[in-house]
């Protein structure tokens, strides 16, 4: 790959992973440019994957040892999470990925509307526990969206952020952090597969991925310094705003 494009690289992975702390979808960026550089699709869905692991890695940093993530959810969530992912991996050379898009735009657009009229979600006041009949549609909505993560990615920590936030009562805050440890199983185990499968650029996965954990802890640390609120106000605004781009890139 000509050294521009390498570099033009770098810099849009390293800025989406400073944003992507919060909002999620970094997929939907990067994959769409790694491909509009050349790349074949699926050699950009694997290469992107081993990128997005070392960014989950430099999100989940930050947030250790700050009495953020939520340990009680971790375990059963990763478990769900590496089944789901293996699964998505395996399925990636066999189905078109904007058929699932458009249900996951259609699923944004609806979390969108719930947290605007839901003026309590993913503050503090809303840590409470769970009821048992939304745990369980939170444990089977971390399954399946386990597998469109190892699937594709593009919106999978969205969300899975959202879903943490309304189905498990975690706050904006908590869901973020929880969600980057989440992700470095799903990258993590998508990317073996790809591995195994032969399509990962494994030099520019690296090298991208670096940007991204570099990027990823830059974003971790300005998201401690931000409250719920203006994480909601964020969050929101990305999931409208991606869920209008998956929609219209349909028309």
């Amino acid at each position: 790959m000509p050294s521009t494009k390498l570099l033009a690289l770098i810099a849009v992975f390293f800025f989406t992973s400073v944003v992507s702390v919060v909002t999620g979808s970094t997929s939907l960026i990067t994959v769409p440019v790694m491909i509009a550089f050349g790349m074949e699709a699926h050699v950009a869905v694997a290469t992107n994957m081993l990128a997005l692991t070392f960014m989950s890695v430099g999100g989940s940093l930050p947030f250790v040892g700050k009495g953020i993530l939520n340990h009680g959810r971790l375990p059963f969530s990763v478990g769900l999470t590496i089944l789901g992912s293996g699964l998505g991996a395996l399925l990636v050379l066999t189905v078109p990925v904007r058929a699932l898009q458009v249900v996951i735009a259609a699923a944004m657009i609806a979390v969108a509307a719930f947290s605007l009229l839901s003026k309590n979600v993913g503050s503090p006041s809303h840590d409470v526990p769970t009821p048992r009949r939304a745990e369980g549609i939170g444990h089977a909505v971390t399954f399946l969206l386990a597998i469109y993560g190892g699937f594709f990615s593009g919106g999978y920590v969205t969300m899975l952020t959202a879903a943490f936030v309304v189905l498990f009562g975690m706050t904006f805050l908590q869901a973020v952090a929880t969600t980057k440890v989440v992700n470095v199983f799903s990258s993590g185990v998508a990317t073996l597969v790809f591995l195994w499968r032969g399509v990962v650029d494994v030099k520019l996965g690296v090298i991208l991925g670096i940007a991204m954990f570099l990027g990823a802890l830059l974003g971790g640390q300005i998201t401690l310094r931000l409250g719920n609120i203006w994480l909601r106000r964020i969050f929101t605004a990305a999931v409208v705003g991606l869920a209008l781009k998956m929609l219209l890139s349909r028309m």
